[in-house]
């Protein structure tokens, strides 16, 4: 029995045993497909060298982690928690960038200075962060990197957005005078100048996002030596979707480099920071469908796992491809859902005590019935493109819903368990 789709190699045969094996709702990732994107991503044209980071962020789980940092890629963290986790993970401290909303102090400040001195980098992102660890780096002659607000952004939807005057992540052009005033008065040196403008960024706003950061070190950083990009980098989760080109973004930035290079003499080394791109289509959330009901406007389709294994529709209005599978096994329709011979149309709801529990919500919050054959009860329902900020994002315990098991269908075909399902004993085990 073939794939589900052209790029995975997840079979409805595998999501049924991992269902039978494990029950619903549960997560299972394609290992060839992580270990592909990683390559590609490894492979990216560049002029003077390149680091490429995972943002660790869209999948936490220590399967993944070992699995992409054992290809080459060194990993973004997002807290101070992730770099804990990325460490027992066995990833090595001088292969993991922190940058991160956190002002770091008091009880806290000593388990990052324990690990800047054993090679942890650091992105401040803030006047304020960089006042709490300026005596520290001074003293210990610690290279800090920084992160620029640079006034301009895109995303996938508003709140996706990082870089434009709405979002406040990063050093904004603004405070470059005072960051440069105090770090001159500790001799901090910045050789690390990192932008990140939002997530699934339009193409053509990450190619501006080369040309801005690049005119931003020319004018105010001197001694940097490595331009981090960022993330963003858009990957085609619905059919008829763009993924980012690689390769012609990786051309365009080794041409703005070197042009970069030509007029001050000074060779940038470049950083990209790719999560969705890696992890985003080698996930699919499985859940089997556990009702049926309709309105005067709408059929709906209940399943066992919704906003609590998939918040993504919810917060963002971001679509997935859904494809359904029958109790027996077989493959009953694609994410193509334009096919001409479905005529029933329903609405993919959750099991959860909100409106907004579904899977096929607009940019609105609006719930939307999309074409398919029509499903019978105990029929598996299975959410593509559930990768990445999925199980890392998800809201699990709500209405006391436990938090799902992940399934990791290895090269050989194998199905391996790498995160069990959490127990009700678990969820309440802190509770006094």
């Amino acid at each position: 029995m073939g794939a589900l789709n052209n790029f995975s190699n997840i079979t409805p045969k595998a999501i049924t045993e991992a269902a039978e094996r494990y029950g619903t709702p549960l997560y299972i990732y394609d290992e060839a497909l992580i270990l592909e994107r990683s390559n590609e991503c490894m492979k990216m044209p560049n002029a003077y060298g390149l680091t490429v980071r995972y943002a660790m962020k869209a999948n936490s789980n220590k399967a993944v982690l070992k699995l992409i940092v054992d290809k080459g890629l060194h990993l973004d963290a997002s807290s101070l928690n992730e770099v804990l986790r990325a460490r027992l993970a066995g990833v090595k401290t001088d292969k993991i960038m922190l940058t991160t909303q956190e002002t770091i102090s008091d009880e806290r400040r000593g388990t990052l200075q324990e690990l800047l001195c054993d090679g942890l980098k650091y992105n401040i992102c803030s006047l304020h962060q960089l006042r709490l660890v300026g005596d520290f780096a001074a003293q210990n002659n610690i290279d800090v990197g920084i992160r620029i607000h640079p006034g301009v952004g895109s995303g996938e939807s508003a709140t996706r957005n990082t870089g434009d005057d709405y979002s406040c992540f990063g050093v904004h052009l603004a405070d470059l005078s005072e960051l440069h005033e105090y770090a001159a008065s500790k001799g901090i040196v910045f050789r690390h100048i990192h932008v990140h403008i939002g997530s699934g960024a339009d193409t053509d706003m990450w190619r501006q996002n080369i040309d801005i950061e690049l005119n931003i070190i020319k004018e105010h950083f001197p001694n940097a030596e490595t331009v981090s990009f960022g993330g963003g980098l858009k990957e085609a989760r619905m059919p008829g979707e763009s993924a980012a080109d690689i390769t012609l973004l990786g051309n365009y930035a080794k041409q703005r480099i070197e042009a970069f290079y030509e007029e001050t003499g000074r060779k940038l080394k470049m950083e990209i920071e790719p999560g969705t791109y890696i992890a985003a289509n080698s996930g699919y959330a499985v859940t089997r469908l556990i009702d049926k009901k309709k309105t005067a406007r709408s059929n709906f389709i209940i399943t066992d796992g919704g906003m609590e294994i998939n918040s993504r529709p919810l917060l963002y209005g971001s679509k997935h491809p859904i494809y359904i599978i029958s109790q027996c096994g077989t493959k009953l329709v694609s994410s193509e859902f334009s096919a001409k011979e479905h005529d029933f149309e329903a609405v993919v709801a959750g099991k959860c005590c909100e409106s907004g529990d579904c899977q096929t919500l607009d940019m609105d919050g609006h719930a939307i019935a999309r074409k398919m054959t029509q499903p019978e009860i105990g029929d598996i329902v299975v959410i593509g493109g559930a990768g990445a900020y999925c199980s890392s994002m998800a809201p699990y315990n709500y209405n006391s819903h436990q938090q799902a098991p992940e399934v990791m269908l290895t090269c050989d075909e194998e199905l391996k368990l790498i995160r069990k399902r959490q127990t009700l004993e678990q969820m309440l085990e802190n509770e006094i």
